[in-house]
């Protein structure tokens, strides 16, 4: 599944990939993600 939108991603995921400029920039496991680590990912940020 490919979205923007973090409520789906979050409700139906249980692995989360996040893509930046076409690197991944993480794989977070869907039970102990949440919006603001995705969000750090997303922006060029490390957890």
């Amino acid at each position: 599944m490919v979205s923007s939108e973090l409520p789906e991603v979050l409700g139906m995921s249980d692995r989360i990939m996040v893509v930046r400029e076409g690197e991944v920039r993480g794989i977070l496991d869907g039970a102990t993600a949440d919006q603001a680590k995705i969000m750090t990912l997303a922006t060029g940020g490390s957890i």
